[in-house]
């Protein structure tokens, strides 16, 4: 089933949230490149995702929301999402409103970046 831009981001956010990293690998390039909001740069491959999301959850409990999805000139999709992040004690760490832009290829997730 192949599902429309809008349905693949919020599929994939609804996976991170879940923890799923299985499922929101599925949604995404072989070759996907993926910021690394927590140290810097950015990771490459499923691989790469999988060990940053894996470290990730070890230290701290982040969960995103998608609120208004739009497409830009470029074809980019251009998302403004609700992050919160917590401590693993649940004391509120960050707490805003950020954007995250996906370029799309072949139905799947090729990369992501993260505008504040």
């Amino acid at each position: 089933m192949v599902l429309d831009p809008e349905q693949l981001l919020r599929k994939a956010y609804e996976a991170f949230n879940a923890r799923k990293i299985d499922e929101a690998l599925a949604l995404m390039c072989d070759d996907v490149v993926w910021p690394n909001g927590m140290e810097g740069g950015v990771v490459h491959g499923h691989s790469g995702v999988r060990e940053y999301w894996t470290r990730q959850w070890a230290m701290i409990n982040p969960t995103v929301h998608p609120i208004e999805i739009r497409e830009q000139a470029d074809g980019c999709l251009d998302l403004e999402v609700h992050q919160l992040v917590k401590d693993l004690q649940g004391a509120v760490l960050v707490d805003r409103t950020v954007h995250h832009v996906y370029r799309l290829r072949d139905g799947r997730i090729a990369s992501m970046e993260i505008r504040e």
